[in-house]
This record gives C-alpha cells, sequence and structure tokens, in this order.
C-alpha cells in the first residue's frame, strides 16, 4: 500500500503541465531520432544532457525516460520498414516486420510493434513498482557460470531456427565471433586481428557492425537485383490491424514482458538476449511456422513487447544498485551523477519524490507513445513508396551518418562499407545474418565471463557448470541441440505405424 499511495503521488507529479510537456518532447525526440540508423536513445539522452542542466531534476528524468521508449520504437520502425536497425536490440524486429512490409503489410507491422510496445511498457513499469527492490536482490547472486550459460543458451537458440541450414547459421555465428575479437583482450591487454591500427584498438562499434551487415548489406543486395526487377513502390495496406491479426498477436504481446522483464532486471546485456529468445519462443510456439521467415506477425509482436518490458528492467538494477545494464542507463546514471544523486538502494528513501514521479512517467510517456504513433503507422509505412533508387540512396546516407557519428572518425566509415560487403556475401550465399550480429553482441562478454569463471575455479571446466541455473540452462541447450535428430526419427516411426499390412483393406 505504501507504493500504491506513493506512486499516486509520482502521478501528482508528472501530470503537471510542465512535466507532461516534457514526456512529449521526449517521446517524439526517441522516436524521431531512433529512426535514424545508429543514432538511438543512449546518443539522444547524452545529447541532450547538457541541455536540461537549467531544468528541475524531475523534469529532466522524465524527458530522459520518453526519449529511452520512444527511441526503442524508433529502432523499430526503420527496422521493419526498411530492414535497417537503430539499434541492436532492434535488430529482431527486422526479420518479420521487413517481410510483412514487403507483402504490403508494413502499417500493420508497426500497429503490432507499438501496441507490443505499450503492453510491454505497461507490465514491465507496473512490476517495477512492485518487485524491483526484490529482484534486484535476486540478480546479486548470479554469477559467470550463469551469465555465460544464458549467453550459450542464446548462442544456440539462435542458430538453429535461422536459415535452412544450422551448418550456415553457425558458420555466421562464426563471422561474428570474430569480428567480435577485434580489438584489446579485456584480460591481458594484447591486441587482436587489429593488423596494426590503432583505431581497432577499441574493437568495432555494435552499432557499425549492425547498420553493416543490415542497410550496407541490404542496400547492396537490392542495387544489385534492381535491373532484373521492375522496381515499383510496394503498397501500404491497410492502416489498422485486423481480428485475426489481433488473434494472433496478444498472446506473443502478453508472453513477451515475462522474458524481457527479468533479462532487463540482471546484467546480462539489456534488451538483446530477451528478444532472441522471444523470437525463438514465438516461433516454437506458432501454429504458423511455416510463415516465419516471410513475415508473421507473432514475430514482431513478441519481441517488441519484450524489449519494452526490458527496458523497464533495466531500470530496477539501475535505481536500486545504481548498475547500469544497457549503454542508455549508463547514460541516465551519469546524469543522476551530474545532478549530484546516487542511484541504489538508498535512493527510493533520499530521493523518494523524484523516483516515484519517474516511475509514474514511464506510464505517462508509454500511453503517449501509443497515442502519438499508433496513428502514424500508416504515415511511416508510406515511407516504402519512395521508388527504391532514392529510398535506398537515403538508407546508405543516413546510415553514413549514424556511423560516423558513433566515433567521429573516418574509419568507422570505411569498416562500415567493408563490414556492408560482409553482409552481401552472406546474402548472396545464404548465410543468415542474424547469428552474427548476436555474437558480436555478446561474444566479448561471453569470453569474459568464461574467463572469470574460469578464474574463480582454478582453471577447472566444472567452474562453468558448477551451480543449479548453470546445469538447467546447459540441458535446455541440449534438448535444441538433440530435438532435430529426434524429430528426424519420429516421423519415420509414424510413417510406418500408418503403413497398411498386406492384405489389410485400403480405402481410397
Amino acid at each position: 500500500m505504501d507504493s500504491l499511495s506513493l506512486l499516486l503521488d509520482g502521478f501528482a507529479t508528472a501530470l503537471t503541465p510542465m512535466n507532461l510537456l516534457w514526456a512529449a518532447i521526449g517521446v517524439l525526440l526517441g522516436t524521431a531520432i531512433g529512426v535514424l540508423p545508429g543514432i538511438g536513445p543512449a546518443m539522444a539522452v547524452a545529447l541532450l544532457l547538457p541541455l536540461t542542466y537549467s531544468l528541475e531534476p524531475t523534469s529532466a528524468f522524465i524527458m530522459f525516460a520518453g526519449i529511452y521508449f520512444g527511441g526503442m520504437f524508433g529502432g523499430s520502425t526503420t527496422s521493419i520498414l526498411l530492414n535497417t536497425p537503430g539499434e541492436s536490440f532492434s535488430v529482431v524486429a527486422a526479420l518479420e516486420g521487413n517481410p510483412m512490409a514487403r507483402k504490403g503489410r508494413g502499417a500493420q507491422a508497426l500497429a503490432a510493434a507499438a501496441i507490443g510496445h505499450f503492453i510491454g511498457a505497461i507490465i514491465g513499469i507496473t512490476l517495477l513498482a512492485l518487485l524491483g527492490p526484490t529482484i534486484a536482490g535476486l540478480a546479486v547472486n548470479i554469477g559467470a557460470p550463469d551469465f555465460l550459460a544464458i549467453m550459450v543458451l542464446a548462442f544456440i537458440a539462435v542458430t538453429s531456427v535461422m536459415g535452412a541450414s544450422r551448418l550456415r547459421g553457425f558458420a555466421s555465428l562464426l563471422i561474428g565471433l570474430t569480428i567480435g575479437l577485434i580489438g584489446l583482450d579485456q584480460m591481458t591487454g594484447q591486441q587482436r586481428l587489429t593488423f596494426g591500427l590503432l583505431h581497432l584498438a577499441d574493437g568495432i562499434d555494435v552499432v557499425v557492425v549492425a547498420v553493416g551487415l543490415f542497410a550496407i548489406g541490404e542496400a547492396l543486395w537490392v542495387a544489385a537485383h534492381l535491373r532484373r526487377t521492375s522496381g515499383e513502390p510496394i503498397p501500404v495496406g491497410r492502416p489498422w490491424l485486423g481480428a485475426a491479426d489481433v488473434r494472433r498477436s496478444w498472446k506473443p504481446w502478453l508472453r513477451g514482458p515475462l522474458i524481457g522483464f527479468p533479462f532487463g532486471a540482471i546484467p546480462a546485456g539489456g534488451a538483446e538476449i530477451p528478444t532472441f529468445l522471444s523470437y525463438v519462443a514465438e516461433r516454437k510456439l506458432s501454429k504458423h511456422k511455416d510463415e516465419f521467415g516471410n513475415g508473421a506477425i507473432e514475430g514482431v509482436a513478441g519481441p517488441e513487447a519484450t524489449a519494452s518490458a526490458s527496458a523497464a528492467g533495466t531500470m530496477v538494477s539501475m535505481l536500486t544498485l545504481g548498475l547500469p545494464t544497457t549503454a542508455t542507463a549508463a547514460v541516465m546514471l551519469a546524469a543522476f551523477q551530474q545532478y549530484g544523486i546516487q542511484p541504489g538502494p538508498l535512493l527510493f528513501a533520499r530521493e523518494s519524490e523524484l523516483v516515484w514521479a519517474l516511475i509514474a512517467s514511464m506510464f505517462i510517456g508509454s500511453v503517449l507513445l501509443l497515442v502519438l504513433n499508433l496513428p502514424l503507422a500508416p504515415v511511416w509505412a508510406k515511407l516504402l513508396q519512395i521508388p527504391r533508387p532514392y529510398l535506398y540512396a537515403g538508407i546508405l546516407f543516413f546510415a553514413s551518418v549514424g556511423a560516423y557519428a558513433v566515433g567521429g572518425e573516418p574509419m568507422d566509415l570505411l569498416l562500415l562499407f567493408v563490414i556492408g560487403l560482409i553482409g552481401f556475401a552472406m546474402r548472396r550465399y545464404g548465410l543468415p545474418v542474424l547469428p552474427a550480429i548476436i555474437a558480436v553482441i555478446l561474444g566479448p562478454t561471453s569470453e569474459q565471463q568464461m574467463r572469470r569463471a574460469l578464474q574463480i575455479s582454478d582453471g577447472s571446466l566444472s567452474g562453468l557448470v558448477n551451480t543449479p541455473f548453470s546445469i538447467a540452462v546447459y540441458c535446455i541447450v541440449a534438448v535444441i541441440l538433440v530435438w532435430p535428430l529426434l524429430a528426424r526419427l519420429l516421423p519415420k516411426r509414424e510413417a510406418n505405424l500408418q503403413e497398411p499390412q498386406e492384405g489389410e483393406k485400403v480405402d481410397v
């Protein structure tokens, strides 16, 4: 009851006209900036941080929360319409959203994403208000072997369901792990695969890799095939979800937050892992498995709800432990410190008004995000009516701007187009792109967690599986690997059982 009364006080603060205005500005800025490839919510908060010194801390953080959630939806917009992720967590939205857009259902994909973000945010923020301190306490007890097991599960799950061949999936995973090795070894400081170039010592930013593999690779692939096709604009389609779409989406909308929030609350890399796992789960549970890869709406609804709930989950560890699990949370932590506020266990007691106003503003921002973007879905979808030569020229331009904005170095542009050529080659030879992306995102972290677990166990391999949680996760991995072999045997057995015996009468 104390939490409820404090939350009501937070709504009273957040619903003042000025704070409501800052929330709306944050949502609009976040969506607009999230649409640009490579310029995500973290960079938006960082760029706007100097402009907020004259604001009260409560107003500033209300706007930052709007930017956070708006940026997540903006990144999904370009993923769906242009196959160009604005952030690493919006990669999954391109897998089914872009094929839907190519079939003239871009507005439906955006509507499913907007409603998924709204439902995921509402459920996630509610759990943040009710369970935040408890989940943060549980997260402290998760060690290196558990993190490694989670990441191995993500690797195996994504390579097992992507593409027609597991071998190609693992080949794509190997490409991503190799790119992730570039830079300095975090343990020893040795250079790896830098070829003597100082610029590569810090590694290649994941935004450059994601934009290169998706945006540049896609643009080159389309350019290579424009002469063979008419290049007619793609129709936008109906602007609203039909009854069949809602029936297929409501379960993924509700399942997504159950995956996203716990992963967001623990320091496991933000929204990337849960969105990948949500996609895998929806693909396994769907009654329309044949549509996956060709525009299944479940593959948009589930991961988008997951991503939004994960964003709410990241606020748990940031507010209660002072531990940021995403780039945006890290920038917001720096903003707290600049205002002389230290997030941690005592934050809810010392800055109660600010914290509960921030949580209330997340509810308000989620409603504003839905109200503003659901009617705009057909407007965004009309991007597909731009002739493809101009459209993809614009993609190349914004992708280059986004990659250059990451580090401000011309070398980033060269890396962008080299990785774009790799993405083009992967499409040419049928290698799925997603395993490479997840390997780049999680590869360095998984290596660090593995070495940390081995150090704790004095080099014994048993240190990788010495917790009940890690053993349970590896059992799931074993099932994923072995199940296709069993599935091949089961149909044969059923077929043998159904064969008529000699002399048996068969109806025709």
